[in-house]
């Protein structure tokens, strides 16, 4: 499909989500996007593997990155994409998570050929499966350069509104070990998973850590996500397991994380097996302010793990800012209200025409 990037907003997004992108079959989409980037003469355009950058070499002060991922999902019965005119609603896999994001940045790249700011659009693969797939990743690490800017902007869906900066996240597994007897002679052996309930028990009591950065307040949380344990139906068990997912406020390191959830295991066997750090709101910044100066001057806090802690490895302040409410990203009823498409591309066009602050700390 050959995509015409200047069509309204809601016109491309449908034109993105039949085009079928599950994680590992980004190469259509890819292609189809690459191809009407490099239509647009203003553009420097590159692809790395199915990620591709587009970037404005204007020599303005400032560098902004609006990035989008292009997979989604598997299908749910929920392609092609259906629109409601009456509802105002657009349904179909990825309208939500997060092709209507896409679609306002590709229509900003194509239209804006003088912004104010020098801007660069990322395209990436690999978002919804594991880390190791993940273009944003990959393309940080081997070439930071072309991430490089004074901010950033992740089209996640965020209800039309600026959430600031992401929660870490880390899994664990706690480990009891016991002793394999007979269960018609119990009191032969030990029970592992009896002896999980004090793990159960030290999580159903924690009380969540609420710190306020940059005037947002984030909620910790630690909860059992998994539990096994168990070798037959007459078996007392030697071992169970307990899964353990810790969503952690950006003022904390992994390290510091994972030191907490040792402390507060004290006692068990514990094995780190996921890790990836928070992203600060970094709203002190002066692009960030101006950016949610311009969305009117209220941000929440992102309690999720997205892409944004990626940029700020990078030293890049980032937030979410997309179309579509994100509880329905994943469902077989995904859908986007296309007013929130429109407010999120006339948000962005006026804040990159706009005339830029000036004086010192502006």
């Amino acid at each position: 499909m050959e995509l015409d990037l200047a069509a309204d907003p809601v016109t491309l997004t449908r034109h993105l989500v039949d085009i079928e992108s599950v994680s590992h079959h980004e190469g259509p989409i890819a292609d189809a996007v690459e191809a009407a980037l490099r239509r647009c003469g203003h553009l420097e355009v590159v692809r790395r593997g199915h990620t591709i950058v587009a970037r404005t070499r204007l020599g303005r002060p400032e560098r902004v990155v609006i990035a989008g991922h292009l997979d989604t999902v598997p299908v749910n019965g929920n392609l092609p994409s259906r629109l409601d005119e009456e509802a105002g609603i657009l349904h179909g896999l990825g309208t939500c998570d997060m092709k209507g994001g896409d679609a306002v940045l590709l229509h900003l790249a194509a239209t804006l050929p003088e912004p104010n700011r020098d801007l660069t659009f990322v395209l990436y693969d690999g978002e919804e499966v594991a880390s190791v797939h993940n273009g944003l990743r990959k393309l940080a690490e081997s070439e930071p350069d072309l991430l490089a800017a004074d901010f950033a902007i992740l089209m996640e869906p965020s209800d039309g509104v600026v959430e600031a900066g992401c929660q870490g996240t880390l899994r664990v597994e706690v480990r009891t070990r016991g002793e394999r007897a007979h269960s018609a002679r119990s009191w032969r052996g030990v029970n592992a998973i009896h002896a999980a309930g004090e793990v159960l028990a030290r999580l159903a009591a924690y009380e969540p850590r609420q710190p306020v950065i940059d005037g947002l307040r984030y909620h910790e949380g630690l909860n059992a996500v998994r539990i096994r344990g168990g070798v037959a139906g007459n078996v007392v068990p030697d071992e169970c397991v307990v899964e353990v997912n810790h969503r952690f406020a950006p003022d904390r390191s992994e390290a510091e994380a994972l030191a907490f959830v040792r402390d507060f295991f004290d006692g068990f066997e514990v094995e780190l097996t996921d890790t990836a750090p928070g992203a600060m709101p970094g709203l002190d910044r002066p692009a960030a302010r101006a950016f949610l100066a311009a969305v009117g001057g209220v941000a929440n806090p992102k309690f999720g793990w997205t892409d944004v802690a990626r940029f700020t490895v990078l030293g890049v302040p980032a937030v979410n800012f997309g179309p579509g409410d994100p509880l329905f990203a994943h469902k077989a009823d995904e859908h986007v209200p296309i007013a929130q498409i429109r407010h999120c591309e006339q948000v962005l066009r006026s804040w990159l025409t706009a005339p830029l602050p000036e004086g010192p700390g502006a």
